[in-house]
């Protein structure tokens, strides 16, 4: 009888967790992102979120991951054969080197509860280079945004940085990304 009683202590307590425990994924993820050089010269555009996941133990978020598909970078400030060129550059080993990392990723290490939302770290993986970036995360019941800057160089994009070559003048492309991420879980 005590066996029985254990096991069913055993199968609430599961039950229990599994119901608290929830993982929800990513849908309609899109990165807008934003690079500058040093004048007042930028380019911006797009990336899509190819897919994703946010853990939830109730209604607290606990861990997550994002997949980035390289390939949909999209150049939306310039058009035609401007905008192709450009996205081809970004496609290239002079900043993304697509053809061998085709995927972007982050897996979040933590996710602290703040008043603004989810102070949230992560190992993001560029050009096969991982970095930790923290960043807050704001979710509403079923939606997602943040805005962060991330340094390039550390993921070894060169073209044309400052912390790579010198004398560069206006030909300066910051090293500071400009991302803001928005997606439904």
């Amino acid at each position: 009888m005590k066996n029985k009683n254990i096991f069913i202590l055993l199968a609430i307590a599961l039950t229990t967790l599994n119901v608290q425990a929830q993982k929800r994924a990513i849908e309609n993820g899109v990165i807008e992102w934003k690079g500058s050089k040093i004048t007042t010269d930028s380019h911006e555009g797009t990336i899509a979120i190819s897919e994703g996941s946010l853990q939830f133990n109730g209604a607290t978020l606990t861990s997550g991951s994002i997949t980035v598909d390289m390939n949909t970078i999209v150049c939306t400030d310039l058009s035609g054969k401007y905008a192709d060129k450009l996205v081809g550059h970004l496609k290239s080993d002079d900043f993304f080197g697509v053809a061998e990392h085709p995927k972007a990723s982050l897996v979040f290490t933590s996710a602290v509860p703040t008043q603004g939302g989810y102070k949230v770290t992560g190992d993001f993986t560029i050009r096969g280079i991982t970095h930790p970036e923290t960043f807050i995360l704001k979710l509403d019941e079923s939606s997602a945004t943040t805005s962060l800057e991330i340094d390039r160089s550390k993921y070894d994009v060169k073209f044309h940085s400052g912390s790579f070559f010198e004398d560069l003048g206006d030909k300066l492309i910051n090293d500071e990304l400009e991302l803001r991420v928005s997606f439904t879980y």
